[in-house]
């Protein structure tokens, strides 16, 4: 696996496939190419093991996938494990060693416009590989360079590690920290967020709870798989019973910011892939066509809508075209990375802690106060104290 994965890295390669029987497979620039010798079948089934787990191994064998994310010679990888007709297969998507900006990803800096609202919806879309991860990443970067907001993120696996700067960031990742983006979603509720980040639109039921997310005074930033602004909305609306397509559509005419559909295009002249976006402001003619649900009028008001930001895909290849300063998002040293833990330790069962019993001390650098300073009392109130009187009482006493 070392090999491969260094192999992939000289060649700067996007992905790695790798199946029982058959030579690596990498795909650099948007084309696939095979290296190295087939692979033993028994071989991948034992590093295909070995990277999930033998607590998530019989779940793996029960549903023949499983999604995961690991660090693989230094760079974060998201690794989809399944089951194919030739045995095992490893399908890793290598994910960028820094952390993701707009500048970074050579994006139009009128994007940061989108994570300005308190509340709504942000739908970033593209097919598969275009992007949409590192995109997302981007915009909650934004968030949190510039607000102090509490950002809750779900996501199946967790492909960028954020580290916390002016925002408070929570990230899940849904079959570890949670079971499923529905649970993950109804918790959130209870958890005072400021900006959810929900992975992917997979089923209805999550679409439905992302849309009340975003109704109910929070910013809801998240990905769809699909070709243009106006199939992502309509994949939203026709997920659901035709009979409550209509409240469906007026429900997301109400809370929509944004739709990002993008594309990555390679630049032989700048050895570079960029993204190339359609974007859809919820200006006020893009908002009556999602509540009359005319999604086939939207190309029309992105061409007439430049004024009010938004953008069809033959203007920002425009923008691109003029554009002489450009990023290269792999080069230069690798910025380190916040440490994230597997949180393995939530894999096992956690025994019921007895009625009463104090919790494990933490330890710390010990911190005295300044000389000469007060000491200050601190009451301490243990998990089982449950006699409202008694911790009454010796409050009032520390209080004289």
């Amino acid at each position: 696996m070392s090999a491969l994965v260094s192999a992939a890295k000289a060649a700067q390669a996007s992905d790695l496939h790798l199946e029982s029987g058959l030579p690596a497979c990498l795909r650099v620039r948007g084309q696939l190419r095979s290296v190295g010798d087939p692979i033993d079948g028994r071989e991948l089934s034992q590093m295909a093991r070995a990277l999930v787990g033998e607590e998530r191994w019989a779940g793996f064998l029960e549903r023949r996938s499983c999604d995961l994310a690991r660090t693989l010679e230094g760079v974060r990888c998201r690794i989809n494990v399944l089951c194919t007709s030739r045995g095992v297969g490893l399908a890793i998507r290598f994910l960028a060693a820094f952390q993701a900006t707009l500048e970074r990803l050579n994006l139009h800096p009128d994007l940061a416009r989108l994570v300005r609202p308190h509340h709504g919806l942000v739908i970033v879309s593209g097919p598969t590989g275009s992007g949409k991860s590192s995109t997302l990443a981007a915009l909650v970067q934004e968030v949190n360079a510039r607000e102090t907001r509490h950002v809750v993120t779900l996501e199946s696996p967790i492909e960028y590690v954020l580290a916390p700067r002016q925002s408070f960031i929570r990230q899940r990742e849904v079959g570890r920290d949670t079971p499923t983006f529905e649970q993950g979603l109804y918790d959130a509720m209870r958890e005072d967020p400021d900006v959810l980040v929900v992975g992917e639109l997979r089923d209805a039921e999550t679409m439905r709870l992302t849309l009340n997310a975003a109704e109910t005074g929070h910013l809801v930033l998240t990905t769809l798989h699909s070709s243009s602004a106006a199939e992502a909305l309509q994949r939203i609306v026709g997920a659901f019973p035709a009979e409550v397509q209509g409240g469906v559509c007026a429900q997301l005419a109400d809370c929509l910011v944004a739709v990002v559909c993008q594309r990555l295009r390679y630049l032989p002249e700048w050895n570079t892939r960029a993204a190339e976006c359609e974007v859809a402001l919820a200006t006020q003619s893009v908002k009556a066509i999602v509540r009359q649900g005319q999604f086939f009028k939207l190309q029309t008001a992105l061409e007439t809508g430049g004024n009010e930001g938004c953008w069809t895909f033959q203007r920002y290849r425009e923008w691109l075209d003029k554009r002489r300063e450009w990023r290269e998002p792999f080069s230069g040293p690798p910025e380190p990375e916040p440490r994230l833990e597997d949180a393995s330790v939530l894999d096992a069962p956690v025994p019921p802690r007895q009625r009463g019993a104090r919790a494990p001390a933490v330890s710390s650098p010990a911190k005295g106060p300044p000389p000469g300073s007060p000491q200050e009392e601190v009451l301490e109130i243990q998990p089982g104290d449950e006699d409202l009187a008694r911790i009454l009482s010796e409050l009032e006493k520390s209080d004289d």
